[in-house]
């Protein structure tokens, strides 16, 4: 599929009860050095596309998981066309997709197709709308809100059927395929090449046959780093109930990798006896902490033995973390695209001594150790964006026996960044449409406490993003963000010349908002 021959977009809008019609033209040149160049020529009253705020947060809608085929191919075009010219309708800086290490490296080492993101990027470049690309090293499947299944590759899944210890392990011996061990990270385990060579040159691929759109259309890549793309264990697994809410989750250092890290460690400051195994009495996936020895309000957390253990386990996720961004640098710096990296928002049992889940996690965050702000400095050090999810959480809605805290969680977070001076991007956890969740995110991000957000990516275009009343919480929540989140509820008959307003969903976007529903 090509877009090359098609005009331009012109889209006409038109206002409820008012005889002036209000149009824009997107006309789009390209540079003799390959950039696109795009004018937007205003007609009438109506000012597009971005506000002059300096605290305006773009925000970005995250595709379906599965965008790209299994064969290589954009799912559902005509939907998809649909779906972009709705969002850019709506105000929306642009979307998110993940590109699946199981399907662009499926056939073979090295061997990468890449000719379905090539076309959702011709696509969305003539919407005039931005990209944030995944580079998704995980697979797809077992976690909440996953509605596909993409594993590993192929010849990814050989090798650990070869040696199992290549995947995270607890201390049951229950493998979990979800992400290569980072235990292994500079062992060339995978024919010939460690798991970080291997993640690089799948990055370095994806330079090479983007070049001339990275940095244009392409705004910002994501680098995954761990399960769901997050920097972490993978220590809460929801696939066939090993871990439900608010369990506390296992640790995952029982590969052979990982356990020869932790006896190096323990040698190394004469605790050998430390280094034979995990801790005894951190109890199961589904415990609360007061149920462990370790986690409950004075255990074995708060010991030596425990500082010593969180030091290693969190060590070795900042040193994975360190390993990936500096290469994705190496490869994208000069790009013109931003990076980022995300955070998993784990805030149940926050307001316990331990933090439990945090823990378990990778995250040595307890009363009386940060956690974050190390990351955050990691994160910094590279020029990446700490991508932080759960924004639209509030405490009064958690379960009382969960001890969440997801504010007072958001809250640190914000304030780690910005004592490390690094950015902040926020996205949602949960699939939400409600005024308050929307409000939520709103009400962070002119918070005084900590870093306001760079952008906001929304989970997740699907049929019920485009149903009237969800739609319409959208269009406001997206012109708040652009007015800093500062704006006010806006009116269905709004001709005053402002920057977008719900009414035009009626006309021709209207069309679109229905035909996207089939996504």
């Amino acid at each position: 599929m090509t877009f090359a021959k098609m005009k331009p977009p012109t889209y006409q809008f038109q206002a409820k009860n008012s005889v002036k019609e209000m149009k824009f033209t997107h006309e789009k040149t390209f540079s003799p050095e390959g950039e696109t160049l795009e004018r937007w020529e205003k007609l009438h009253v109506l000012s597009y596309p971005h506000s002059k705020n300096e605290s305006s947060v773009p925000v970005f809608v995250m595709l379906p998981l599965d965008t790209v085929t299994m064969s290589g191919h954009l799912n559902k075009p005509r939907a998809m066309n649909a779906s972009l010219m709705a969002l850019k309708g709506a105000g929306v800086e642009g979307v998110m997709v993940d590109a699946w290490w199981g399907l662009v490296e499926k056939d073979g080492p090295m061997n990468y197709n890449w000719e379905g993101y090539a076309e959702l990027i011709q696509m969305v470049q003539k919407h005039g709308l931005k990209l944030q690309v995944v580079m998704s090293f995980h697979q797809c499947g077992g976690n909440v809100g996953d509605s596909c299944s993409i594993p590993l590759p192929p010849w990814v899944l050989e090798e650990i059927s070869k040696n199992p210890d290549l995947v995270y392990t607890d201390k049951s011996g229950r493998r979990n395929a979800e992400y290569i061990s980072l235990g292994c990270d500079s062992v060339p385990v995978l024919r010939g090449r460690t798991p970080i060579q291997v993640y690089s040159d799948f990055m370095r691929s994806f330079r090479e046959r983007f070049e001339g759109y990275i940095g244009g259309v392409i705004a910002e890549i994501q680098v995954g780093m761990g399960p769901c793309g997050e920097l972490r264990y993978p220590s809460y697994p929801e696939s066939n109930g090993t871990w439900r809410f608010p369990g506390i989750g296992e640790f995952q250092c029982y590969d052979k990798y990982m356990k020869s890290s932790l006896q190096a460690y323990a040698e190394s400051i004469g605790k050998t006896n430390w280094g034979t195994s995990g801790p005894h009495d951190a109890g199961e996936y589904k415990n609360l902490p007061e149920d462990t020895e370790f986690f409950r309000r004075d255990g074995t957390w708060n010991s030596e033995y425990g500082k010593f253990f969180m030091e290693w386990y969190s060590g070795k996720l900042l040193e994975h973390g360190d390993q990936l961004l500096s290469s994705a640098k190496g490869i994208f710096q000069g790009s013109g695209a931003k990076l980022s990296g995300k955070v998993a928002g784990i805030h149940w049992h926050y307001n316990t001594r331990s933090h439990a889940a945090e823990l378990t996690a990778g995250y040595y965050n307890t009363r009386n150790h940060d956690g974050y702000l190390p990351i955050a400095k990691m994160f910094n050090k590279h020029g990446v964006v700490l991508n932080f999810t759960c924004m639209e959480m509030k405490d009064g809605e958690q379960p009382e026996h969960a001890n969440c805290s997801p504010e007072g969680l958001v809250k640190q977070v914000q304030n780690a960044t910005r004592q490390a001076g690094t950015e902040l991007a926020g996205e949602n956890a949960l699939e939400r449409y409600d005024s308050s969740a929307f409000g939520q995110v709103v009400a962070t991000n002119r918070s005084d406490s900590g870093n306001g957000l760079t952008a906001f990516t929304y989970l997740r275009m699907n049929k019920r993003l485009f149903e009237g009343q969800n739609w319409q919480q959208l269009v406001e929540f997206v012109k708040n963000m652009k007015e800093g989140g500062h704006g006010r509820r806006l009116s269905k008959e709004d001709t005053t010349g402002s920057d977008l307003y719900v009414g035009f969903v009626k006309g021709k976007i209207a069309e679109n908002v229905e035909e996207a529903a089939l996504v």
